[in-house]
């Protein structure tokens, strides 16, 4: 019974559509590259951003929009920042603090003026 399993378990493998424990099949269909550098690969030429000395350097579309971009949104940040309500849990404790001292008549109120 055993020889007729092992002789028929392959046989009913490759019918199915099963892959058998011998047959290698690669994950992709296509080949893998094996690196190297594309044709658009620019040597260095030792020149900063690749300007010769005495050449000006030609400014690209992108650039202000990004420059400015950036600019802008930093003091946006900071003016947000600078001017965002205090909702730390101290400034709250002390008010709260102050108010029920006011309150139980501990502590005079600051606004309310004595003639």
């Amino acid at each position: 019974m055993s020889a007729l399993r092992t002789t028929l378990l392959p046989l009913t493998r490759r019918a199915a559509g099963l892959a058998t424990t011998t047959s290698k099949r690669a994950f992709s269909a296509t080949a893998a590259k094996k690196g190297g550098h594309s044709p658009q690969y620019d040597p260095p030429t030792g020149w900063l951003f690749g300007v010769k000395p005495g050449e000006k350097y030609v400014n690209e579309g992108w650039e202000n929009l990004y420059f400015y971009g950036f600019l802008g949104s930093f003091v946006v940040f900071g003016v947000a920042y600078a001017w965002k309500p205090d909702t730390s849990i101290q400034t709250w404790a002390l008010e709260e603090a102050r108010r029920r001292l006011e309150a139980e008549g501990i502590l005079e109120d600051p606004d309310h003026k004595k003639n």
